[in-house]
């Protein structure tokens, strides 16, 4: 097996040094290692490395905008490592937005036993990213940026999500904020269940992993108001979803949150998994509701594509829509065959556009999915699919 040569720029010393310890120690090729990107970029015109690992905070450049700069000069696979905090999570998922495959967090408490521990994710996400389908995190960039120029007759992202009128339109908008008790909405949104009463049968599940930030996007973005509920499981660590939810619910016409127990799902709504928690799917009478709990890591994952999956097969049947696109592993595969096997519309994204073919790929393979679709096909399917009623 070729060996993967590693770049690592990172400002501190002992960052540099532990990681790459961790890294030789794998039998990874640690080629290079610098203190700011414009040392690293001096090293990498000598020999270009097949993986990046690249903190964020750095002196003279900053990690996002070097970060441009190879995906605009040479397009890598970089791995981010980033510090647990709330504006490190919003810098990561900029990232992430901006080329990234992957991403692993740094402790500010027990920086040393992190880095020393070889079961911290560093050499996982290393590996997933040398496999990484650069022509796909390309594409998935061309696209975002196409569609963040607007579209023709639609309707443009949210200004923010708080304000009235901004958000999900019209009775989706009333009946999100009825949820929270002592809404002064909620009168309203009592008298607009019955119109929605059967859109709202539907549900979308989607599960997602390496990759997934640009990918995510690009479907949410071409998706309209009108679209049934969605409930999203994304790998990723806990305050990290926070900020996925935000990012994307200021980017498209759709209410994106982190999911909290007893949320409804409903049109226009898209709930994400917190990281560190599973979600299910729960039927409560006629309506569809999400339970965040906690329990142990399934597939190696909290929350886990199969957990979210295996509910809405069981809760949703054939009423539900299934879609399992690009990740490491096989998360989701046997779960999307449960929802297929319970009469719910199935597909999976395709290799060209994955970063990462492996959980779609263990999908088809089981016969999970009725559709093997590009990334800038899932968004019509999934329109299409939602005035579809599967026969009984």
């Amino acid at each position: 097996m070729k060996s993967i040569k590693v770049m690592i720029v990172d400002d501190s010393a002992v960052v540099r040094k532990h990681l790459a310890e961790l890294l030789t120690a794998a039998g990874i090729d640690v080629i290079a290692a610098a203190s700011d990107p414009l040392f690293a970029w001096q090293k990498m015109q000598g020999q270009w490395p097949d993986v990046v690992v690249l903190d964020v905070e750095m002196p003279r450049m900053d990690g996002i905008t070097f970060l441009r700069q190879i995906m605009a000069e040479r397009p890598t696979p970089v791995v981010m490592c980033s510090t647990l905090t709330e504006a490190g999570c919003e810098t990561t998922m900029q990232a992430l937005g901006a080329g990234a495959v992957a991403f692993v967090t740094k402790p500010r408490i027990g920086l040393r036993d992190f880095l020393e521990d070889r079961s911290n994710g560093l050499v996982a996400a290393v590996r997933a990213a040398a496999g990484a389908n650069m022509r796909a995190v390309s594409a998935g960039l061309a696209a975002r940026s196409a569609g963040s120029a607007g579209l023709p007759g639609r309707p443009g992202p949210k200004a923010a999500a708080t304000t009235p009128g901004a958000g999900v339109a019209g009775a989706a908008a009333a009946v999100g904020a009825a949820r929270r008790p002592g809404s002064a909405a909620a009168p309203m949104a009592a008298r607009a269940q019955g119109a929605m009463a059967e859109t709202t049968d539907r549900v979308i599940a989607v599960g997602i992993s390496t990759g997934g930030v640009q990918s995510i996007e690009v479907v949410l973005k071409a998706l309209p108001r009108t679209v049934p509920g969605m409930v999203i499981v994304q790998h990723m660590p806990e305050k990290f979803t926070a900020s996925f939810a935000a990012r994307l619910n200021n980017l498209c016409e759709l209410e994106v949150m982190e999911a909290r127990d007893g949320d409804r799902v409903i049109n226009g709504r898209v709930l994400i998994a917190p990281g560190g928690k599973h979600m299910r799917l729960k039927r409560n009478g006629a309506q569809y509701v999400a339970e965040v709990f906690d329990a142990p890591l399934v597939n190696h994952h909290r929350p886990s594509v199969d957990v979210l999956f295996k509910s809405v097969a069981q809760c949703a049947g054939r009423n539900a829509i299934g879609l399992i696109m690009t990740g490491m592993g096989d998360d989701g595969a046997r779960g999307l065959r449960d929802m297929h096997n319970a009469g719910a519309l199935t597909a999976a994204q395709d290799e060209a556009s994955s970063v990462v073919f492996g959980m779609p790929k263990e999908a088809i393979k089981l016969g999970a999915a009725d559709h093997v679709l590009g990334l800038a096909d899932i968004a019509a399917w999934l329109q299409r699919s939602s005035s579809q009623r599967t026969p009984a």
